[in-house]
C-alpha cells in the first residue's frame, strides 16, 4: 500500500516550486492564491519539516524540497506523458492517406524514423491516388501533389518537383554514352503520366529528333522509376521521388538540365485538426525530413556518364 500525501498537495507544492511563486503557481492550476498556500501548509505538516523558505516577498526552497521537487517534476512528467498516449490510442489511429508513388518512393523509407520518435502514434497510411476533399471523416490528414490551394484546409509545402532524366549506371554508359541530350535518340525512353513531360523537356533542353513519344509507359511515377532502376532505359524522373535512388547509386541523372514542374507535393488537413498532438506530432517531423532532403538534393551534382564510365 502507498502512503503518499494528498496528490492536490503535491501537485501545488511542484507548481510553485519549480515557478518559486506562489502566484504563478495559482495562475497556472486556475486555483486562488490562498488555496496553493492551504495545499502546501498541509503538505508540510503531513511531512513534518518545512518546503519553503520564506523571506519577505521572496521564496526559496529548503534543501529538503530542492531535494524533494525533481522526483516530483518528472513524476507529473511521466503521468501527462501516460494521459497523452491513452488519449490518442482512445481517439484511434493517425489516418494519413498518400500518393502510391510518394508513398512507396519517399515516405516508407523514412518512416521508422517517425515510429522511433513517436512511438505513441498509431500511423494508418493508405497508399491512393484517389482525391479526398475531407468531406468524410475517413483520413485525418493527406499528402498530395497540386497548387496548394485547397479551399478550407491549411496546405504545408513538402517539396517542390522537378523533373530530369534519370536512368540505371549501365544505361548511362550504353551504347550510347549519354554525354549529351541529343544521345537520348538512341536509348528506350520510359513514360509516366502525363506522357508530355518528354515533350516538354526536350522542348526545354532545345533538344529536336527524338521520338519523345515513343516507350513504355506507367500509370504511376514510382513505377517508371523501378523501370530505370532495372535498366529498362531512360525516365523523365521526378527528382524529390527518385533522391533515395539517386543518392544510393541505383539511379544516375546524365544531364543538368532540370524542368521545373507546377506541381507540388503537400500536406493538406483541415485547420482545426492542427490541435491534434498526433497531427502536430507527424506534421512537425514530415517537414524536418522534407527540408533535411532538400538539402542534400542540393548538394548532390549530377553524375554525368562520363564519370560513371571512369569509376567503372
Amino acid at each position: 500500500m502507498r502512503r503518499l500525501p494528498s496528490l492536490g498537495a503535491l501537485h501545488a507544492f511542484e507548481a510553485a516550486a519549480r515557478n518559486l511563486s506562489f502566484t504563478a503557481a495559482a495562475n497556472e492550476l486556475c486555483v486562488t492564491q490562498a488555496a496553493i498556500s492551504h495545499q502546501i501548509r498541509q503538505l508540510e505538516g503531513w511531512l513534518g519539516f518545512a518546503l519553503f523558505e520564506r523571506r519577505g516577498h521572496s521564496l526559496t526552497l529548503t534543501s529538503k524540497g530542492s531535494a524533494y521537487l525533481p522526483d516530483l517534476t518528472d513524476a507529473f512528467d511521466r503521468m501527462s506523458a501516460a494521459t497523452l498516449r491513452l488519449r490518442e490510442r482512445a481517439d484511434g489511429p493517425l489516418r494519413v492517406t498518400v500518393l502510391p508513388s510518394f508513398a512507396s518512393r519517399w515516405l516508407v523509407p523514412r518512416l521508422n524514423a517517425f515510429r522511433v520518435l513517436h512511438p505513441e502514434v498509431d500511423l494508418k497510411l493508405t497508399s491512393s491516388a484517389d482525391l479526398w476533399d475531407f468531406s468524410t471523416d475517413r483520413f485525418d490528414i493527406a499528402i498530395r501533389s497540386g497548387l496548394g490551394r485547397w479551399p478550407g484546409l491549411k496546405a504545408d509545402l513538402i517539396a517542390h518537383e522537378t523533373l530530369s532524366p534519370v536512368c540505371s549506371p549501365s544505361v548511362a554508359v550504353g551504347p550510347p554514352t549519354l554525354r549529351t541530350p541529343s544521345d537520348l535518340r538512341g536509348v528506350a525512353l520510359l513514360h509516366d503520366e502525363p506522357k508530355s513531360g518528354w515533350r516538354r523537356w526536350c522542348e526545354h533542353a532545345g533538344v529536336a529528333g527524338i521520338d519523345w513519344g515513343a516507350g513504355a509507359s506507367f500509370n504511376d511515377a514510382s513505377l517508371a522509376l523501378q523501370a530505370a532502376v532495372d535498366g529498362q532505359g531512360v525516365a523523365l524522373g521526378r527528382l524529390t521521388l527518385a533522391a533515395d535512388d539517386l543518392a544510393s547509386g541505383r539511379l544516375v541523372q546524365p544531364f543538368e538540365i532540370v524542368l521545373p514542374n507546377d506541381y507540388s507535393y503537400w500536406l493538406a488537413f483541415p485547420r482545426a485538426a492542427a490541435e491534434r498532438p498526433d497531427v502536430a506530432a507527424f506534421r512537425a517531423w514530415l517537414l524536418s525530413e522534407a527540408k533535411g532532403s532538400a538539402r542534400l538534393g542540393a548538394a548532390r551534382l549530377p553524375t554525368s556518364a562520363a564519370d560513371t564510365e571512369a569509376i567503372k
